[in-house]
């Protein structure tokens, strides 16, 4: 797999330093977010907020498989399932999105990044350590999110929606290069619909993505046009949800090849935001206007390390003429330190990832089949 920053000049043994230094911040550091949880659990805690979520405990186990620490895999999946899997009600065979530490369920629903996230996880835990429990459960998971009475993707257009049942969508959502694998390991009747989505994903995004900035909205209706579902909150800016976007854009391109539209948002997005300091990011319009709050002050960005390092991460889908904007963006990257304070958890979780898929340790599915996978099985 492509290593970026060795492309870049750095030294296999600094990357490789970097890379497990950054680990050991998030897991064992002072500035951690993962903790050691009731039994032989663990999670991470969303440290601005004090719970923990399927998006960050299913982030972890990403985490935790790629840099081949099964033992923090099966303390975040344990906590998953003995805390957060709905095992009666509606939504009956979701996670719910939020729990506290103690395990108390905060919310009684799913968030479908944290589904998606844990059955890519979980395939790859099983390629990689031998265990078809693993297996078992990401098909578990993929079937239940497209065939649950209140399903996560729409039937007919094979788009990912914001919540089960509602009718908009999350553009940072969009996992294609995930819904490839899972379009060769889901049950074979769905596997056909993995690979629609796969392509309605690469289409959604194009049109919901600015043509002059790149950026795309936190909620977006599935004709690619911001939804704010507000107040409070406008969510049809440029804000924290949306950086993903970016980040997902430069992984689908690592694992699958160029894609012209891709590198066209990419290239805008960081030509945009490369010559503006880290400590200036604001909260955006889509056209790339600076949003005021409510005093008519302009509104800093939240998570604005989260936004250097999805940016870095999207430089792996530019195209050659975006290198100077991207030889900027990926320096810059390398010399900030991952974030501390009450905030961290968003903004390093998507650093860990922006510096595993720039080292080249970010890898999809090595196995070409269900056969071949299997021959991984103890």
């Amino acid at each position: 797999m492509k290593n970026t920053f060795l492309e870049y000049g750095y030294s296999e043994e600094e990357i490789e330093n970097k890379v497990n230094d950054c680990f050991y911040n998030m897991y064992e550091g002072m500035n951690r977010v993962y903790f050691e949880g009731i039994g032989d659990t663990g999670y991470l805690m969303d440290t601005g907020n004090c719970d923990a979520r399927t998006e960050g405990m299913s982030y972890g186990m990403m985490m935790c498989v790629l840099m081949d620490r099964k033992d923090l895999f099966d303390r975040l999946w344990k906590f998953s399932l003995d805390f957060m899997y709905m095992d009666e009600g509606p939504l009956k065979g979701y996670f719910a999105w939020s729990v506290a530490p103690d395990g108390k369920k905060n919310a009684w629903g799913p968030a479908p990044d944290g589904e998606e996230f844990y059955a890519m996880a979980l395939l790859l835990a099983a390629e990689k350590w031998g265990d078809p429990e693993y297996k078992k459960w990401a098909l578990k998971i993929l079937n239940t999110v497209l065939h649950h009475e209140i399903n996560m993707w729409t039937k007919d257009t094979a788009l990912i929606r914001f919540v089960p049942g509602c009718g908009f969508s999350d553009p940072s959502y969009h996992l294609m290069h995930f819904y490839e694998m899972f379009a060769k390991f889901a049950n074979p009747s769905d596997r056909k619909f993995w690979k629609k989505a796969a392509e309605a994903s690469r289409k959604y995004l194009a049109i919901a993505c600015h043509p002059k900035t790149g950026m795309n909205p936190e909620y977006g209706n599935f004709d690619g046009t911001p939804n704010p579902y507000g107040p409070p909150e406008n969510h049809g800016d440029f804000y924290s949800d949306a950086y993903r976007t970016g980040a997902n854009i430069g992984l689908d391109v690592l694992w699958n090849g160029e894609n012209k539209e891709f590198s066209k948002i990419a290239d805008n997005l960081v030509n945009f935001f490369a010559d503006i300091p880290t400590e200036e990011f604001m909260r955006y319009s889509i056209d790339g206007t600076i949003v005021k709050d409510e005093k008519g002050n302009p509104e800093k960005a939240l998570h604005p390390i989260a936004l250097l390092a999805t940016l870095a991460q999207t430089t792996l889908a530019c195209s050659p003429a975006a290198k100077p904007a991207c030889q900027k963006i990926i320096k810059r990257f390398w010399e900030t330190p991952m974030r501390t304070g009450e905030r961290r958890y968003y903004d390093n979780c998507l650093y860990m990832f922006a510096m595993l898929a720039l080292s080249g340790k970010y890898v999809p599915l090595s196995s070409k089949n269900d056969e071949e996978l299997n021959k991984h099985f103890n």
